[in-house]
């Protein structure tokens, strides 16, 4: 069985270097599975809530916004992973020193990013929302809604990058108890805010957005709290805040790969969302379809997601001690599991498609469409299993570079092409620009088998000599 320190009921960090690998892994993703879980139940009644008012421009706007959060957030995300697998493996190499240092560097690193990213997020809004939303005459009936939404979002993203980076420390040393507690009191908050402030005080697109502000800073509140008091090595202290300066090089130097991934695929995404934006289709109906599928298809890489974290901290724990052969046997079997969490989720999701499609958006036109998308994309989830699973093994080995030369080739190269050519030579209609996601995964998940197939665990830099 896995060792979890339990000291004073707050330690929940859990050694997976030892013990049953389906265990461990099963300990690690389901409370975070749980939490992604009611992350996007809040995010899903945003949509819900301004899907029930009849204002359709407003709901597409709110459904739509996604890849241009995802543009400052996807980068973060990605430098706060090499915070997450250098924590993890300095973890199971048992040096506490080091975690501490990582930590307090990664923790000075979000607070500088947050600043500059409020004033980021704020200022390129409308130049990018232009660029996505642009369709002649039609753009300010979407515009203003996403406007007044992504404004007061990037106003308040430093409670999401407080707890994100914070969830990461503890993810990073086994603990997924707290960060999923935490997301559930933010997710009841936001529900109840949300109602609140569209059906009582009827504030529309600025409702839902002050909710989810206020809601992810008390998720970051909690998580700060848990840092500062756990009796966990990763335990902030503010006499210890200051950036090491080769710890915040290892950091980067890991990090950024995944950063520039997260940040161009998600600039990408804003290409793909103007192609979406611009079928032969009403643009209200294209972009409110395409927000239905969308909320619906997040369930489906909800267990994938997880596993894939669980599987970045198996990997960089296991690699932290030598344990080559222990790491790769617990990729394979992430893999398994992920594969078959999914075929389940999807059969689900093509058996009540029609159903779950008219829970967000009653208009018939957009169930309609939402339906088409949901039974010819959904199956191609199974190739997000290969994607995830294997790049997170290779992210906790500490190689992030190949991960993101191939996530790029796939997601931005190739899926650019494909829509470049199918809108110009072939249909501009809604299901082939929206094939181009499928195509994406497919290419991606060719190339990381080959990959990692080819990749050499014992060769990596961070991994400690099994004695």
């Amino acid at each position: 069985m896995a060792k979890v320190a339990l000291l004073g009921g707050r330690r929940r960090d859990v050694d997976m270097t030892e013990g049953g690998i389906v265990g461990n892994l099963l300990r690690f993703a389901f409370p975070l599975l749980l939490g992604n879980l009611f992350q996007q139940l809040y995010n899903m009644v945003d949509t819900w809530v301004i899907g029930q008012t009849g204002n359709s421009e407003a709901y597409a706007a709110v459904g739509s916004v996604g890849p241009i959060i995802n543009i400052l957030i996807g980068f973060f995300m990605g430098l706060s992973s090499g915070a997450g697998v250098i924590i993890s493996q300095y973890y199971g190499a048992k040096d506490e020193a080091k975690v501490q240092k990582a930590v307090h560097t990664a923790t000075v690193m979000t607070l500088v990013m947050g600043v500059a990213f409020t004033v980021i997020g704020v200022v390129m809004t409308p130049t990018v929302l232009r660029l996505m939303l642009h369709s002649g005459d039609e753009m300010s009936t979407v515009y203003p809604h996403a406007k007044e939404y992504l404004i007061i979002y990037f106003a308040g993203v430093m409670g999401l990058m407080v707890y994100n980076m914070g969830s990461g420390i503890l993810r990073a040393v086994g603990d997924s108890s707290h960060p999923f507690y935490y997301l559930v009191v933010s997710a009841i908050i936001n529900i109840v805010l949300d109602l609140v402030f569209v059906f009582g005080l009827d504030m529309g697109v600025a409702g839902v957005a002050y909710a989810t502000v206020i809601a992810q800073c008390t998720s970051a509140v909690l998580t700060v709290i848990t840092l500062l008091r756990t009796e966990s090595c990763v335990r902030v202290t503010l006499k210890a805040m200051h950036v090491d300066p080769a710890m915040l090089k290892m950091i980067v130097r890991i990090g950024i790969p995944a950063a520039i991934q997260m940040m161009l695929t998600a600039f990408s995404n804003v290409f793909v969302q103007s192609y979406i934006a611009n079928v032969n289709l009403d643009q209200k109906i294209a972009l409110g379809s395409w927000t239905s599928y969308s909320k619906i298809d997040q369930f489906i890489f909800l267990p994938v997601q997880s596993l894939a974290l669980a599987t970045t901290t198996f990997v960089g724990q296991n690699l932290g001690v030598g344990n080559v052969k222990r790491a790769k046997r617990g990729t394979t079997l992430a893999y398994l599991m992920s594969t078959a969490a999914a075929t389940v989720i999807i059969v689900c999701v093509m058996i009540f498609a029609p159903f779950l499609a008219g829970i967000f958006n009653p208009d018939p036109d957009v169930v309609h469409y939402a339906t088409l998308l949901l039974h010819t994309v959904t199956p191609f989830y199974l190739c997000t299993s290969v994607n995830q699973i294997f790049s997170a093994a290779l992210r906790g080995a500490g190689n992030t570079r190949a991960p993101m030369i191939i996530m790029l080739c796939s997601f931005v190269g190739f899926r650019q092409l494909y829509l470049f050519l199918i809108s110009t030579f072939v249909s501009n209609d809604l299901l082939p620009i929206a094939m181009g996601y499928p195509a994406g995964w497919l290419a991606c998940c060719i190339s990381t088998l080959i990959y990692y197939h080819c990749f050499s665990f014992e060769n990596s830099k961070l991994i400690k000599p099994a004695a």
